[in-house]
């Protein structure tokens, strides 16, 4: 499985490449009034208008926006969403064996698992259950 690693804050979190549309700096976003907090605005892709999602929030995590280097433009569904990660580490590739289940009482329906590295430990999200 090939997995595009990315940082937020101190942690690193992964999504399957198959999700990803794009990788971008970092560009003007246009705040929507009234929109719920876990949207950060919009971005003009390329003609797109793209929906920013604020992944702090979704996943429970201290905001870290004064870091936000990256837009991360994700295909879910028939619908392109954006989200903004600290940085885009790398693209990797791993074994199904070396996914390991997240097992607890804290468990969240959109982790699909950790990938246990000897250095470092990565969290694969599952950004269709994520954002539904």
């Amino acid at each position: 499985m090939q997995v595009v690693v990315f940082n937020i804050g101190n942690e690193q979190f992964a999504v399957e490449t198959s999700k990803v549309q794009s990788i971008n700096d970092l560009m003007k976003i246009t705040q929507v009034p009234k929109a719920p907090s876990y949207i950060k605005g919009l971005i003009n892709l390329r003609g797109n208008i793209i929906s920013i999602l604020d992944i702090n929030l979704l996943l429970g995590m201290t905001n870290t926006d004064e870091r936000n280097d990256n837009i991360i433009i994700l295909k879910l569904e028939d619908e392109l969403v954006g989200i903004t990660v600290d940085a885009v580490d790398e693209v990797m590739e791993f074994s199904e064996d070396q996914l390991e289940k997240v097992h607890n009482e804290m468990e969240k329906f959109y982790i699909k698992g950790v990938i246990n590295l000897k250095e470092r430990i990565i969290t694969l999200i599952d950004f269709d259950k994520l954002i539904q």
